[in-house]
């Protein structure tokens, strides 16, 4: 196993791992970014995001997709947006790998914190990063509007 950061050439195998976990959120029609997207937002002058691959025998078999946040109570965080793992490779320590390695960035960056979103269903993980020590807010709710909401909203002005 090696975990490195992504590259750009990377990003076809970063996005038909997010494509599988769209699928295994139960949203397969939800990913509208593209490799050109992803190749755009990450590699550009001014990244959007960074990325961490785990390989297995020159297969990119999981990623940590994160990027930087300012919190007003705590400056600087890291937003985990995704943590993927091949299905084919669950249970082998591939995810726990990159979990420590987004935790090391931000000891790195003197962050006062690394947040992250985990369904309620998804008890496995939902285990693990209790057992890890990281507190699940559940009087907090994830918030979002959508393309439609923000044109829905604006017309109303």
């Amino acid at each position: 196993m090696n975990i490195r950061k992504g590259k750009a050439e990377d990003m076809k195998s970063v996005l038909e791992l997010i494509q599988e976990l769209a699928i295994f959120e139960k949203e397969p029609d939800a990913v509208l970014i593209t490799v050109d997207d992803l190749m755009r937002d990450g590699f550009g002058e001014n990244p959007l995001f960074h990325v961490f691959v785990a390989e297995v025998n020159q297969e990119i078999v999981g990623l940590a997709l994160y990027y930087y946040r300012y919190s007003t109570w705590k400056g600087k965080t890291i937003h985990l947006e995704d943590l993927i793992v091949k299905e084919k490779m669950r249970g082998t320590g591939l995810g726990s790998a990159l979990y420590s390695e987004i935790m090391k960035q931000g000891k790195k960056d003197n962050v006062r914190r690394v947040e992250w979103n985990v369904l309620d269903w998804n008890t496995p993980a939902v285990r693990f990063y209790e057992n890890s020590g990281a507190k699940i807010l559940e009087e907090w709710r994830v918030v979002q509007m959508d393309e439609a909401g923000i044109k829905s909203f604006l017309e109303k002005l």
